[in-house]
């Protein structure tokens, strides 16, 4: 407790999801601490957040121990969205990579131990699904990872059952499956496709896939996330905690399918957007073909109950892209 609210900490909370969430818990009248080192995060993302009496940024390193445990003092939740993301950046550097998502995660789960936090909520990846073909995705069954950054967040699942069955740190684990929307960055060489693609066509430049075009996402917009942390930090369902859980819509798009959403979508404000022509190039490595999450569990245990659909959602992140980004 800060005062008399509860406090959340939000690693990485400058990010893309983490700014998301630290607008959304400040709505709800907690007090909340953003811990970023701005490596992939930004300023502007929480400057209007500044202004609040009950938001603290805290400047730091999740690699460095010290500066994990000032940032959980007072701490009730840790909503842990800090690390690396991006297959092709843990390809081009996995040490980079390793340090961040493996050695910063231990160092979280260390400093909330000490600090007797009441949960540890982080985000883990549908990565961790590797090789395994079975569709859809069901949280018991994994296969090999694919990547270095597959492998750190398989890691990450590893490292919070053991602090789990050894110290009692309540831990659970949201696999985010290709996530969406406001305030994810469209820049840069490991931007995520849909932003991407969107400053592309709104530039009348022709976005690049990669293969035919057939390989399908299931693509999950911001709010079914934010959704998603609040009902795993705050379930009393002692069956809920300390396991983890697919974070989607439960349903696929080829990005063939996604790139005409997008003309479709963002011609309504352009109509030259339509007439666009779509470049195919190799496949990358690292990717896995398809990915399709079986959200049962989420439903039974968390009462999970997805409010945006991909073309709802990608509606929403369009028009937020064309009047805050044209």
């Amino acid at each position: 407790m800060i005062g008399n609210k509860t406090a959340i900490l939000i690693t990485g909370g400058a990010g893309f999801i983490g700014t998301n969430l630290c607008e959304y818990f400040l709505s709800r009248g907690y007090f909340v601490s953003c811990l970023d080192n701005f490596s992939t995060g930004f300023k502007h993302n929480i400057s209007d957040l500044l202004k609040n009496e009950n938001f603290k940024l805290i400047e730091g390193d999740i690699r460095n121990l010290e500066q994990c445990k000032e940032a959980v003092v007072n701490v009730d939740y840790v909503l842990h969205q800090a690390a690396l993301g991006s297959v092709p950046r843990s390809i081009a550097d996995p040490i980079t990579s390793n340090e961040v998502n493996v050695s910063g995660f231990l160092n979280m789960l260390v400093a909330s131990k000490e600090a007797k936090v009441k949960r540890f909520v982080y985000a883990a990846s549908s990565s961790t699904y590797g090789d395994s073909e079975s569709l859809p995705k069901i949280e018991e069954k994994i296969g090999k990872p694919l990547s270095p950054y597959a492998i750190t967040k398989y890691v990450n699942e590893l490292y919070a059952q053991i602090f789990s069955n050894t110290y009692g740190l309540e831990t659970i684990g949201l696999r985010y499956f290709n996530v969406f929307g406001r305030k994810q960055d469209p820049n840069g060489a490991y931007a995520a496709v849909i932003p991407k693609f969107v400053m592309q066509l709104m530039k009348h430049e022709s976005p690049v896939i990669n293969g035919d075009g057939n390989y399908s996402r299931d693509f999950t917009y911001i709010d079914n996330v934010v959704q998603m942390n609040e009902l795993a930090m705050l379930t009393q369902n002692p069956e809920a905690i300390n396991t983890v859980y697919n974070t989607a819509f439960g349903d696929r798009t080829t990005l063939n399918e996604m790139v005409t959403y997008l003309k479709e979508y963002l011609s309504e404000y352009d109509a030259e957007i339509s007439t666009i022509k779509v470049i195919h190039g190799p496949n990358r490595a690292g990717d896995i073909p398809h990915s399709l999450a079986s959200i049962d569990k989420a439903k039974k245990i968390l009462n999970y109950s997805p409010k945006y659909s991909f073309q709802h959602g990608l509606k929403e992140a369009v028009k937020w892209y064309w009047e805050n980004l044209k």
